[in-house]
């Protein structure tokens, strides 16, 4: 099932509170997550999408998903990108700098994430991703 924004007429999905949801935070122009995407349907795995630069995770959100992913902001945030040099943000920046930057600018989260129950993981390989799958 595919999920889009508000401002596309959808719902959007939010990060699921059971192990029984999977969540893809996507981008399909990455080649990381269309990967990533690719193994989730080559095993025929029932998840959701949300395409997160259409439907931006909140500022709650995405402290929700620092806390599932149990890894410093920094170590999940695009640095490279033109939008962080823009802000001026240290390296690496404090959490809550780079929370706000992050739902300002979605394009500076690394993906693809993956989210079920109370984890998270970076599909960074896009192999990482499975390991929610065990």
């Amino acid at each position: 099932m595919q999920w889009r924004g508000d401002t596309a007429g959808y719902v959007c999905a939010m990060l699921p509170a059971s192990p029984d949801r999977l969540l893809l935070l996507h981008n399909p122009r990455c080649s990381k997550s269309r990967e990533a995407k690719a193994l989730l349907d080559a095993r025929g795995v029932a998840y959701e999408e949300r395409r997160y630069l259409e439907a931006p995770l909140t500022r709650p959100e995405l402290a929700e998903l620092a806390r599932r992913l149990g890894r410093p902001v920094h170590e999940w945030t695009r640095a490279q990108e033109p939008a962080y040099a823009a802000l001026r943000l240290e390296t690496p920046a404090p959490n809550d700098s780079l929370l706000d930057a992050l739902a300002r600018h979605p394009e500076l989260i690394e993906r693809p994430i993956l989210v079920r129950g109370e984890r998270a993981v970076v599909g960074r390989p896009p192999g990482a991703i499975l390991e929610l799958l065990a």
